[in-house]
């Protein structure tokens, strides 16, 4: 069954209503005129097999019970099993009246060639069959295993939209386009991202995608003067460019954690002519900020410094104080988190009873991290 439609205002305020009785009301976010959980359930770990499709469905299922209505992926997640997991439980969720499309916000991303469920016996000749050899690419597109070539970028939306069950991707990223800078110089790679967008507008259109932006790990950490650096105002330009001020460039992903802060420390991004920080940047050009490895895939569930503790009062353990920390900083609407586990997804979900850490709470530890 495809569900049609997308997330709506309407859809997303009656998802929140559901739990204003049970969850802080600040768990909840205004963004893109919706309503959005603080936390997200990421699905990038795990093995390709049919266990842990079976351990994602029983997460998603708790997740969505416990006031989560951000869900992301990506084509490339697990060989494309994740979508498909995400997919099937949607449509077993609305099938028995328990959740509408309308609810929930589902993202994923394109730009890594992926392979269909499984590792092939030979990688370099699925790639040539698959993309090269049927025109979706040619060798010069693909960089690092990325391509964000526009016959390519079809083709996987396609996909994505028949493995999620959906008519319509709330949010559809370039995966870490940044990748491109390896190989091709700026003004190449800019045109490379107006050809890309000039898709994605076209997808805005024909109502396939809602809205579109960019899913990174380096490129808005980098100091500008990295190879691989990304300037979010020279994106924006290139969307509007393309399709004017009402282009549909809203939403990025970028890792923000107590180990990666450097969304909110570093200036290394460009507004006018102030040096400011990439959180800055993203509200002064009105895009959304998704945070991703919120725990750092685990790494942060455990033996924080005690100063850690102490700013967050009250939080029982580290991956929920670590998950705190991301979801309270300003200017982040979801902190996302790979669960897996129904048993992650309760302790995480923990969080959403209590409203997020106060300021004062994130300048201390900021003071305690520096000394």
């Amino acid at each position: 069954m495809t569900l049609t439609g997308c997330a709506t205002a309407e859809g997303t305020t009656t998802y929140q209503q559901r739990f204003a009785s049970t969850l802080a009301s600040a768990h909840f976010r205004r963004a893109l005129g919706l309503h959005l959980s603080s936390i997200g359930l990421g699905t990038y770990l795990g093995e390709a097999d049919d266990a842990t499709d079976v351990q994602y469905e029983a997460a998603i299922r708790c997740a969505v019970e416990r006031g989560c209505n951000v869900l992301d992926s990506a084509i490339n997640y697990r060989h494309q099993r994740s979508e498909r997991v995400i997919g099937h439980v949607l449509s077993s969720l609305a099938h028995k009246g328990l959740i509408t499309r309308s609810e929930v916000f589902i993202a994923t991303k394109g730009g890594y060639l992926a392979f269909d469920g499984r590792v092939p016996a030979d990688p370099h000749t699925y790639i040539q069959e698959t993309f090269i050899q049927t025109g979706l690419a040619t060798g010069d597109d693909i960089v690092e295993w990325n391509c964000i070539a526009p016959r390519y970028l079809n083709a996987q939306i396609a996909q994505s939209l028949t493995n999620l069950g959906l008519a319509c991707i709330d949010i559809y990223y370039l995966h870490n386009p940044e990748a491109q800078l390896q190989k091709w110089s700026r003004q190449e790679f800019s045109r490379r991202m107006e050809a890309a967008f000039t898709v994605l507008e076209e997808h805005v259109q024909a109502g396939t995608i809602r809205y579109y932006g960019t899913a990174t790990w380096n490129g808005y950490r980098q100091l500008n003067t990295a190879r691989d650096y990304l300037s979010l105002a020279d994106l924006v330009a290139i969307a509007s460019h393309v399709a004017g001020r009402d282009h549909h460039f809203k939403v990025v992903q970028l890792p923000y954690n107590l180990a990666m802060p450097e969304a909110l420390s570093k200036r290394n991004q460009t507004i006018g002519k102030e040096a400011v920080s990439f959180l800055e940047a993203a509200h002064a050009l009105d895009v959304t900020v998704m945070a991703s490895a919120s725990l750092l895939q685990g790494k942060l569930t455990d033996q924080l410094p005690s100063f850690v503790g102490e700013a967050f009062a009250g939080l029982t353990t580290d991956a929920q104080r670590a998950l705190q920390f991301t979801r309270s900083t300003p200017g982040i609407t979801t902190a996302l988190v790979g669960m897996k586990s129904t048993t992650h997804v309760e302790e995480n979900f923990a969080l959403a009873t209590r409203p997020p850490a106060s300021i004062e709470q994130l300048q201390k530890l900021f003071r305690e991290r520096r000394s």
